[in-house]
């Protein structure tokens, strides 16, 4: 249908009619009529509850004396119907080491605003996972690798969205925990003893896997195998 605009434009915005579309009533099992439920969505126009829930992540890295506590809020939409879901409304990261205080609130105000934006906020955890530090990245514990903090802010959002289910998580199955377990224990009895790193859990002398950044890759049978995610050059 031609609408005819008789009056000057002075601001436009694109409307979703799906959105738009006042909600119907359903007809129920029994034949009834049952009130439609209006689904809220993650919205930057949604207003900031007086209560969230939050999670704290504690990060220890060798570049930084003090310690950095990441705290990420949650808000619930929809709560207590099918359609409820749990997402990231607002994050905080404090520490008694100001040196960095410009970047790291830069940072937390402008990923709170992707969040509250709506929509995939997933990406900001590739996005800063991929951040290098040049002068050298550290080992954590457990020999996971991690090429700068912010790397590892990204590594703490993961698992964030792991914990509330916006993200899948990649742990091993069974079958794959056990063919690990297998490697683990033909590579240290090639080895004549167990020669494992205090608190590292792998291998003393294992080198950095390119698939999970981890310092678990060993030479076994001539080939250069992982023993933390089962990666191996030869298949």
């Amino acid at each position: 249908m031609t609408v005819k605009i008789t009056q000057r434009i002075k601001g436009f915005k694109v409307v979703d009619e799906t959105l738009e579309r006042p909600a119907t009533a359903t007809s129920g099992s029994d034949g009834t009529a049952s009130k439609a439920v209006n689904v809220v969505e993650m919205d930057e126009s949604l207003q900031r509850p007086e209560t969230l829930i939050g999670m704290t992540y504690k990060i220890k890295s060798p570049l930084f004396e003090h310690a950095l506590y990441v705290t990420v809020n949650d808000i619930v939409l929809n709560a207590g119907t099918p359609h409820e879901q749990r997402r990231p409304f607002e994050i905080f990261i404090n520490s008694k080491n100001m040196d960095h205080f410009q970047w790291i609130v830069a940072l937390t105000r402008i990923m709170s605003a992707v969040f509250r934006k709506g929509g995939d906020c997933t990406f900001l955890v590739e996005e800063l996972k991929a951040v290098f530090d040049p002068r050298g990245g550290y080992l954590k514990k457990g020999g996971v690798y991690m090429p700068s903090i912010v790397a590892e802010i990204g590594a703490v959002l993961e698992r964030h969205l792991i914990a509330i289910g916006m993200l899948e998580g990649h742990a091993l199955d069974e079958t794959q925990l056990k063919y690990l377990a297998e490697k683990r224990a033909a590579y240290e009895a090639s080895q004549g003893a167990v020669a494992v790193e205090p608190g590292e859990g792998f291998p003393a002398g294992a080198q950095l896997c390119n698939k999970c950044n981890t310092q678990a890759v060993v030479q076994m049978d001539g080939c250069a195998t992982c023993l933390n995610c089962g990666n191996s050059k030869c298949g």
